[in-house]
């Protein structure tokens, strides 16, 4: 199972022909790929009136993870983690990230913060 974060689902969305627009679509044909809630939300509320409602339909044929009370335990496990290490993380990362962590699921995105949490042993990366 594979997480895709918003920048890569942006990427694909705005520009048709980028590079990951074909790898989502077989991820997608494949059934690998899996929603986190908060990147969900991200692309609901970045989307237009006029399209919010057909992409909330095509989201709807997605998993959604949702974060439970283990998921903020491991979020705030991490924060220290990295913390120790001198680094930072946004909530919206550590949340996606954790989500994916929780079903061992790899993460896709094109953000810089992702590899250093993989730089980090939080998590691993989907890297086509």
């Amino acid at each position: 199972m594979i997480v895709v974060d918003t920048s890569v689902w942006v990427a694909s969305l705005r520009r048709g022909r980028a590079p990951e627009t074909e790898i989502l679509r077989a991820l997608l044909d494949a059934d690998e790929v899996a929603l986190a809630a908060p990147v969900r939300v991200e692309l609901l509320s970045g989307a237009s009136n006029a399209d919010r409602a057909t992409l909330r339909r095509a989201l709807s044929a997605l998993p959604v993870l949702y974060p439970s009370t283990d998921t903020w335990m491991l979020v705030d496990a991490w924060i220290d983690r990295a913390g120790r290490r001198g680094s930072r993380f946004g909530l919206g990362d550590l949340l996606i990230g954790a989500l994916a962590s929780e079903i061992g699921a790899l993460l896709w995105s094109l953000d810089a913060d992702f590899e250093r949490m993989e730089s980090l042993g939080l998590l691993q990366r989907y890297q086509p």
